[in-house]
């Protein structure tokens, strides 16, 4: 029965799953982007989006004075032009920021910023008021507040609620879904009002199962593609949940690669971090294609084809301009054009591209 189960995986993975090279794409870093104004500095970088005109905005986990070492608020909002000129705070000193985990803008250019210390979701409206909120944090009053654990069996989730939600996306009628993530390990749905739909998704390692949903994207034809982690591979749905394939990537480091921090991993674990989903981003052009972004080790991104297919690799491991350290969210404007937001680096990184030849 193992065997069997194992090769209905393979089959569902496709030759994605097999992949053992892939071409480098040549690319530009813009240097000292963006222009943070004097005196300040991102903390660790979670989010990164674009709006239709250019706006970069940055969810970072800076603004961390205000509270004890030890789970201090650490969440800031911060919008730059299409030049990296500063512009704005969004939600200063916001009831909703505790932890920053990202940032999406949808077609009409709200801001949508996911808290995964609060676990709650906030829109904004493109003049930063804020529209809708989604789930509830706990209670500073409550005696019993505190971290979430992760006990075994884990809780059942409850409708409308969220135990350390991670990203959200929105489908061509408007509908939300939302990844709910580090404990829930399921994807819930809204329409386009607001209200509860449906969720699905459980802990586990088969098809429709998830451990530690991380990112979230959707295609023109409403192909959710849901970065299941800890799982190494992206599983694809329909808007009803329904599963549909996944997919995962599995080229190699370059050998001499070193880990950012921490041991580099070798063996099994450089299996399990190897082209693990932490971000994804689909383009909007004509002929969509799929960024992912690997953790703070290997350290890549990969250009993917929408069904899997590994079409080139960006950069690496490390600290130098067009390294990466925790790619931990992606913004793609266009094919050639993407914004990667690093944890372990603290900053974001505008990419050029190059345009591929065949």
């Amino acid at each position: 029965m193992k065997k069997l189960w194992l090769a209905f995986l393979v089959l569902l993975a496709g030759p994605a799953l097999a992949q053992q090279s892939a071409p480098e794409i040549a690319f530009d870093s813009v240097p000292n982007f963006p222009n943070l104004p004097n005196g300040m500095n991102f903390g660790e970088v979670p989010g990164v989006a674009v709006n239709s005109k250019g706006h970069v905005f940055v969810f970072t986990r800076s603004n961390s004075a205000h509270g004890p070492a030890y789970a201090p608020t650490a969440a800031q909002l911060l919008e730059f032009d299409a030049n990296g000129e500063f512009v704005r705070e969004i939600g200063k000193d916001l009831y909703a920021w505790a932890f920053a985990h990202s940032v999406r803008i949808d077609k009409d250019d709200n801001i949508w910023a996911i808290d995964k210390g609060s676990d709650m979701i906030v829109k904004f409206n493109p003049a930063g008021r804020v529209q809708m909120v989604f789930g509830r944090r706990k209670e500073s009053a409550e005696a019993e507040t505190k971290p979430w654990e992760h006990v075994q069996p884990p809780l059942p989730p409850i409708d409308g609620m969220f135990r350390q939600p991670t990203d959200v996306a929105w489908d061509s009628q408007g509908n939300i879904y939302i990844s709910d993530g580090y404990v829930n390990s399921r994807v819930a749905k809204y329409d386009k009002n607001g209200d509860w739909v449906k969720s699905w998704g459980e802990p586990g390692t088969g098809p429709g199962q998830f451990h530690l949903p991380h990112s979230i994207a959707i295609d023109r034809n409403d192909n959710i593609y849901v970065g299941d982690r800890s799982n190494h591979r992206v599983q694809v749905f329909d808007t009803e949940g329904k599963f549909l394939r996944m997919f995962s990537v599995d080229v190699p480091p370059v050998p001499g690669t070193h880990a950012v921090y921490g041991p580099t991993p070798t063996g099994a674990r450089l299996t399990e971090v190897t082209g693990a989903p932490n971000s994804l981003c689909i383009t909007s052009g004509p002929n969509q294609v799929l960024f992912l972004g690997e953790s703070t080790f290997p350290g890549r991104i990969f250009k993917l084809s929408l069904e899997g297919k590994v079409l080139g690799v960006i950069g690496r491991s490390g600290r130098q301009l067009k390294q990466f350290s925790g790619a931990h969210a992606l913004a793609c404007p266009s094919e050639n054009e993407i914004y990667a937001a690093e944890t372990a680096n603290w900053r974001v990184q505008k990419l050029i591209l190059h345009p591929q030849t065949n």
